[in-house]
């Protein structure tokens, strides 16, 4: 049997660079939540996926929330999962964090093993300026805000 080229279109698998941005804090809405939640399900589905936080987005990544005090669960354990759904890019914006009195050792520590380095313990979490990160953007293929 011979292939199509519209059997072929179906059977080649394209992979597309998606990037999702999260700017709203972790608590008070569901955005939070839900962009973590489709960032997986997309690298699910084997695409390379990498991640943005700035505005008050950059509150998601703090360590130790503790947001029952306001009837909330806490959801942020589920960001241990990124390196098991291969997302090992997680992009902060430098100034976000500045404005919001943060710095990086305010941000929980994200790390993947890297087998192209003897599973070297590598970090997630890249300090990025407003000018590379639009560069980062420019990028992707598809952008989704949160």
């Amino acid at each position: 049997m011979t292939e199509t080229p519209a059997t072929a279109a179906v059977s080649a698998h394209v992979v597309k660079k998606f990037m999702y941005i999260n700017r709203r804090a972790p608590h008070g809405s569901n955005y939070a939540q839900e962009g973590l939640e489709v960032a997986l399900i997309g690298a699910a589905f084997a695409q390379q996926v990498v991640i943005a936080f700035i505005d008050d987005g950059v509150f998601q990544l703090k360590t130790n929330q503790d947001p029952k005090a306001i009837g909330v669960k806490n959801f942020t354990a589920a960001f241990g999962a990124l390196a098991d759904y291969e997302i090992q890019k997680i992009f902060v914006e430098q100034e976000s964090l500045s404005q919001r009195g943060l710095t990086a050792a305010d941000l929980m520590p994200l790390v993947y093993e890297d087998p192209d380095d003897e599973g070297a313990e590598k970090q997630m979490i890249h300090i990025v300026d407003q000018r590379a990160l639009a560069d980062i953007i420019a990028q992707q293929d598809v952008l989704l805000n949160f």
